[in-house]
């Protein structure tokens, strides 16, 4: 398990754009699902946009401490 903590945070500090840039294309996944199909319950619920602005928060936090 520390092996593997180890590795991600070498990926990731590589990579500082990366957990923001992939939680603009969840909130961007939930604009389009919300335009495209909007009465289903993963459009209705929003859970791209909750999870997309979490990993953006969490990737901008992680970019400067890596």
């Amino acid at each position: 398990m520390p092996h593997t903590i180890d590795a991600l945070a070498h990926y990731l500090a590589r990579r500082k754009g990366l957990l923001p840039l992939l939680g603009c294309l969840f909130v961007l996944c939930n604009l389009i699902l919300r335009l495209l199909a909007p009465q289903t319950w993963l459009g209705a619920s929003d859970l791209l946009l909750h999870l997309g602005v979490l990993i953006a928060i969490l990737g901008l936090l992680l970019a400067r401490v890596l």
